[in-house]
């Protein structure tokens, strides 16, 4: 079975006031970082989805084998990031997925708690069961990252909005397996004291 990744890259860091995927962590950007685990975890192909300051983040992937897509509206909703990441995934046109990709792991690139081994028991888990849905748990919270099958790409088109496919997840959750991760993996970067509070670990 193959999987591939969609990490979503495009926003503004408003909150941060300024790029938090530039900022290093574990002394590489956090994108990169990102990035690289989903490599790591045997997901192909990956696919960043960019927006804000694009240049310097992609700058900041260089060497690395990945397809980049640009959000039309980066400022938007999530769901122009997404839409975005299934077109490049699919080659361009969004109407024809690669024949060889069976579903797809969508992530956030500024949580930095998630783990390889935690994007790779989500791409084992699939291969091991049919659910349409591979849902990560973070007590009662259901977040990225999140698997859908491609028979699920359809319903991600069609959706509009904040949060990965949140509508897409609660149609389908009773479809779904659930992975549960502790509570602290879904802290993510958003303001000066949660770096400061990351890199101080």
């Amino acid at each position: 079975m193959s999987t591939a990744a969609i990490v979503l890259a495009a926003g503004a860091s408003r909150r941060m006031g300024r790029n938090k995927l530039l900022l290093p962590v574990d002394g590489e950007p956090l994108v990169r970082r990102t990035v690289r685990r989903a490599l790591e975890a045997g997901l192909a192909p990956v696919v960043v989805v960019l927006g804000h300051e694009s240049e310097a983040a992609r700058a900041a992937l260089a060497g690395l084998p990945v397809r980049v897509a640009t959000s039309p509206d980066p400022t938007g909703p999530t769901s122009a990031s997404l839409h975005a990441g299934l077109d490049a995934l699919a080659g361009g046109d969004g109407a024809h997925p690669e024949p060889s990709t069976d579903a797809v792991v969508v992530l956030l690139a500024d949580m930095p708690h998630v783990t390889t081994a935690m994007l790779s028991a989500l791409r084992s888990a699939a291969q091991a069961d049919a659910a349409p849905l591979h849902v990560s748990r973070y007590g009662d919270v259901h977040a990225p990252p999140l698997l859908f099958r491609r028979a699920l790409w359809a319903d991600l088109r069609a959706w509009h909005g904040e949060g990965c496919g949140k509508a897409v997840v609660r149609a389908h959750l009773a479809e779904a397996t659930l992975h549960d991760w502790p509570a602290a993996a879904l802290q993510d970067v958003d303001t000066p004291a949660d770096y400061a509070a990351l890199t101080a670990r």
